[in-house]
């Protein structure tokens, strides 16, 4: 009976190992793929992301947004006119110049508001020249195999009892369902921030229509030229994240628990989803006015 249950304790610790190994040869595969995909993704610029999507959008601003804003910018603009000829007290002390102005700022806006698509995406590309010189300076490799950092792991597994390694194995299976979850998050983050673009560009002449009057609509202009730097250097933060992430799991390979090593990971990873999902808020917290 000893060398029946020996025996078969000896299989079930090979069973063990065997699961345990390629639970965490692939436990980070899924977070290791968008990892590496979210300095190419945050890098570019809407247009090259997808051009069929920016073609749309761009069509959409154009053909229908438009016509909207030039009509509030005849609006504001009038009301304008009304409120320098009121505050001059009813024409009893004009001066030809305040028509002079009030032509010229017409003008720049109307110049704006046609040339809103190229204003916005100037702004972006300035972001993600910013962003692509980033990446090439401080992002190192963020993926991790426990399986390959972790010294002679077999060896350190074949040492353990049963009972410790099913309790390993469970671990391993459980945060392996965790991980492939956030792995899913980080996808909705990255691509979400785009989406986002294309949504707030889409409908840029009507804020911009409003930018050279300060009384009527004016903080709508700034705002949203904010919310545009918000966005952009929003993807720098993301990179910077990447960056921390990358050295964090590289500290790792130096733990000699196992089941720390996978938790630590683990919390790594869970860590880099939250900072990501804030850098939105952060980002436009930092580009708000004050």
């Amino acid at each position: 009976m000893d060398f029946l249950w020996s025996k078969f304790t000896e299989w079930l610790k090979e069973l063990l190992i065997s699961g345990i190994t390629s639970n965490l040869s692939g436990l980070f595969n899924a977070t290791n793929e968008k990892i590496g995909e979210i300095s190419g993704q945050v890098g570019m610029t809407p247009q090259a992301w997808n051009g069929s999507i920016f073609n749309m959008v761009q069509n959409l601003s154009e053909n229908v947004i438009v016509p909207i804003a030039g009509i509030i910018l005849a609006f504001v603009m009038t009301l304008e006119l009304i409120h320098l000829i009121v505050d001059r007290n009813n024409l009893n002390d004009v001066d030809t110049w305040i028509f002079f102005k009030w032509i010229f700022k017409t003008a720049a806006a109307v110049l704006i508001v046609t040339n809103t698509w190229n204003i916005v995406m100037g702004v972006f590309d300035v972001a993600q020249s910013v962003v692509n010189s980033a990446s090439g300076v401080i992002v190192a490799d963020a993926s991790i195999d426990l399986a390959a950092v972790i010294p002679d792991l077999e060896s350190r597994l074949a040492e353990m009892e049963v009972g410790p390694l099913f309790g390993l194995w469970f671990q391993s299976l459980f945060v392996n369902i965790t991980i492939w979850a956030l792995s899913i998050a980080i996808f909705i983050v990255i691509y979400g921030r785009m989406i986002e673009i294309y949504l707030v560009t889409s409908v840029a002449p009507i804020p911009m229509a409003t930018m050279l009057n300060r009384d009527i609509g004016g903080g709508m202009g700034q705002n949203y030229l904010r919310s545009l730097f918000a966005l952009g250097f929003q993807g720098f933060l993301i990179i910077v994240c990447v960056a921390i992430y990358a050295v964090l799991v590289r500290n790792i390979a130096t733990m000699d628990d196992i089941s720390a090593a996978i938790w630590t990971c683990m919390g790594y990873t869970v860590l880099l989803f939250f900072t990501l999902f804030k850098t939105g808020s952060l980002s436009k917290s930092i580009f708000a006015a004050h």
